[in-house]
This record gives structure tokens, C-alpha cells and sequence, in this order.
């Protein structure tokens, strides 16, 4: 799946404009490195996103095409 979907589908980022633009402005790192929105995400992928001064890191614990509001806090982990 991509970055950007990823990020919309698992509600980190609430649309996936949003999530392609952070993408492009190089605020969203995967496992260190600075990636695209077309990024193939993949279970075990540390993401950190950088929103002015907050800095958020989460890795992906799974990836879905479709989840439900209540589900979609389960395809990542907040890491410290």
C-alpha cells in the first residue's frame, strides 16, 4: 500500500492530500530515510512525521485496504 494512503486509511493523517503534501515537503521519514508517497509501506516499517515542532513516530503493525474507525488505531504503535 502506499505512504500516503497508509497515512489516510490508518487516520495518522486525516486526508491523503495532506498526507501526499507531507510527503513532498520530505516531513515523513521511513526507517530513517526520507520517503515518497508512492513508498511501499510494510509490516515492521518505522514511520516519524514532523508537523512543526511535534515529531510522532509509529511503527506499522499492519496494512489494510479497508478498516473501520475502531480498527484503524490497531495498525500502528506510538513509539516513545
Amino acid at each position: 500500500m502506499r505512504l500516503d494512503k497508509y497515512l489516510k486509511v490508518s487516520r495518522i493523517i486525516k486526508r491523503r492530500t495532506v498526507a501526499n503534501e507531507a510527503c513532498d515537503q520530505g516531513r515523513i521519514t521511513v526507517n530513517g530515510r526520507p520517503a515518497k508517497a508512492s513508498y511501499d509501506v510494510k509490516v515492521g516499517d518505522v514511520l516519524e512525521i514532523r508537523f512543526g515542532e511535534r515529531v510522532t513516530r509509529a511503527e506499522v503493525l499492519a496494512v489494510s485496504e479497508h478498516v473501520r474507525k475502531e480498527g484503524a488505531a490497531e495498525m500502528y504503535r506510538i513509539l516513545p
